[in-house]
């Protein structure tokens, strides 16, 4: 059995609410480099071009890449031969939460309550925590600070089977177009397939923040991808909706096995910044 310090994981996520909020991943600026040369609208460009300006002048002075610093959504893989002394793992998580916002001066954007009271926190606190137990003695934590401009664009239907790959492919398009300019395109889209209604969210929300370099490894889903890649970027709606070839960068597919009656699908999308950072202990 292996011993993982609380107090270590507490420093381990501050310092990647702190990265990801500041910090471009190498994908992302790669993905922003190509799609710069693809545009074929002057404007179009020009808006990408000032995004890569962004990213630069943000990771030079350590400053958050959008106002917006999210909620943060945190995915946890403990081995199951991990034992975590000193203090429960979710306190841990949510301890540097609280510290990576408060020494980052990251914008806190949590309320307490949904509809009655919605009371700042004052540390951007609790975090959404999804845990999985793998094999092993790691710790592994990916950090992916959610901003409401996307996350409320964002869409879950529970299709019937006969709907199929069409009907699939139809809520996609009605999601993109929802989003629009307000999701600050162009965007990374995560899409779930299958499962129950929370396992297809689930699974849209991973497939937001896998690396936009990244194929489904199912060639069939991989072909999805990039087929629902080409439909959002013919809506038209262009960098930050002002017209243009690339709505999107980035189409990522997830799906899991399903019920017979059933077809979940479930649309993330996530705006331009795609931000996450991941480590493991």
């Amino acid at each position: 059995m292996r011993e993982i310090k609380y107090d270590d994981i507490v420093e381990a996520v501050a310092n990647l609410c702190k990265q990801a909020c500041c910090i471009v991943t190498p994908d992302m600026k790669e993905a922003f480099r190509s799609a710069a040369v693809k545009e074929i609208s002057p404007l179009g460009k020009d808006i990408i071009s000032k995004i890569i300006q962004n990213g630069k002048i943000a990771e030079e002075k350590h400053m958050p890449i959008c106002q917006d610093t999210g909620m943060s959504v945190v995915f946890l893989e403990v081995g199951q031969d991990v034992h975590v002394i000193g203090g429960y793992i979710e306190d841990a998580i949510n301890d540097g939460i609280a510290k990576g916002y408060t020494e980052g001066y990251l914008r806190k954007s949590v309320v307490n309550e949904p509809i009655y009271e919605r009371k700042n926190t004052g540390d951007n606190t609790p975090a959404v925590i999804n845990t999985r137990i793998i094999k092993g003695d790691k710790i592994r934590i990916k950090v992916a600070p959610k901003g409401f401009g996307s996350e409320n664009k964002s869409m879950l239907k529970m299709l019937v089977p006969a709907d199929g790959l069409e009907g699939v492919k139809k809520l996609f398009l009605e999601a993109v177009k929802y989003a629009g300019p307000n999701s600050c395109p162009p965007l990374v889209i995560g899409v779930g397939i299958g499962g129950t209604m929370d396992k297809a969210a689930l699974l849209a929300k991973i497939a937001a923040v896998r690396e936009v370099d990244s194929k489904n490894p199912d060639p069939r889903y991989a072909k999805l991808e990039d087929e629902l890649l080409e439909l959002a970027n013919k809506t038209g709606v262009g960098p930050q909706g002002l017209g243009g070839i690339t709505t999107a960068l980035k189409v990522n597919v997830e799906w899991y096995p399903t019920h017979i009656a059933g077809l979940p699908v479930a649309i993330n999308i996530n705006c331009h910044a795609a931000r996450h950072a991941s480590i493991e202990l």
